[in-house]
């Protein structure tokens, strides 16, 4: 992950939920009244997110203290401790919604990804994501693939050709849009091209694209075509597959499944915020469980 990229994006997200103050914190506390606060998770998962929590409250809070007891990775259960944070009351208070929002939606990106890949234990599919991602959010998205164990497609326009049906259309067919994009990109820039019918799989070959996405098609249907791919070619099926159906795209040999279901549609993880907050005379003040 790019910390530099993920410090602006974190600037920007809580200059716009933080506007110029949090009327609440800043009425109750002042700027000396420390407090502690405890991120447990609420249901199983795998947990996505720790440099969001150590580069976001030291932005918020530069006294900060972020104790992250699990990794990226790490399977999470009911009552699991994920992090203690020290700092200032205001600071934990401005810093908790904007976190929260997104090592939920990360550890959920990254729980939905390793279901996924469960499905395809004995084959060599493997999965990956799309560009269909929140935007804004496609770095910390993409890196949640990656946490639960996918892979990341092209990250945008700029790394890799695909050519799909409108690209084609435009270039008057497979042939001439692979020659054009094949003269106008470096050797390093790889050109996938989206097909759907059986002849068109023929000119992608013929046109010598690096990579073959199976748009909409069955796993019989690509079972049936893949021996006309020949190897150096990789394969992916995309279109139509769900969490729930994954297993026999799987086994049809196809090289890569892409999901944009793991970005663009799935549930965050549970994950509450609960902040034991000492007043200056060390007494406990209040409980919270943060949820709005």
């Amino acid at each position: 992950m790019n910390g530099i990229q993920l410090e602006s994006m974190l600037k920007q997200f809580f200059i716009e939920d933080i506007g110029e103050g949090d009327l609440s914190g800043e009425a109750l506390f002042s700027l000396e009244e420390r407090g502690s606060f405890t991120l447990l998770a609420k249901e199983s998962g795998i947990f996505c997110g720790k440099e969001v929590l150590q580069c976001g409250f030291a932005l918020i809070d530069s006294s900060s203290v972020v104790q992250v007891n699990v990794q990226d990775g790490d399977a999470v259960f009911p009552g699991t401790t994920i992090a203690e944070v020290e700092g200032t009351m205001q600071g934990l208070l401005k810093g908790e919604r904007v976190i929260l929002n997104l090592i939920q939606r990360m550890s959920g990106i990254a729980t939905a990804t390793a279901e996924a890949v469960k499905q395809t234990a004995g084959t060599r599919a493997k999965i990956c994501d799309t560009r269909k991602t929140t935007p804004g959010l496609r770095m910390l998205e993409k890196y949640a693939v990656k946490t639960g164990g996918g892979f990341n497609h092209r990250r945008g326009l700029y790394d890799a050709v695909m050519l799909k049906d409108n690209h084609i259309a435009f270039a008057g067919g497979i042939k001439q849009a692979v020659a054009k994009a094949r003269t106008a990109v470096g050797h390093t820039v790889k050109i996938e091209v989206e097909i759907e019918t059986k002849q068109q799989l023929t000119e992608a070959v013929e046109a010598g694209a690096d990579i073959i996405m199976l748009d909409n098609r069955t796993p019989d249907e690509i079972k049936q075509w893949l021996p006309l791919v020949p190897e150096g070619i990789a394969t992916e099926a995309s279109g139509g597959i769900e969490f729930d159906n994954i297993r026999p795209f799987a086994e049809s040999g196809v090289e890569w499944i892409s999901l944009g279901a793991l970005t663009h549609s799935v549930r965050a993880l549970d994950i509450s915020a609960k902040v034991l907050a000492a007043s200056l005379k060390g007494e406990i003040s209040h409980v919270y469980h943060g949820k709005a």
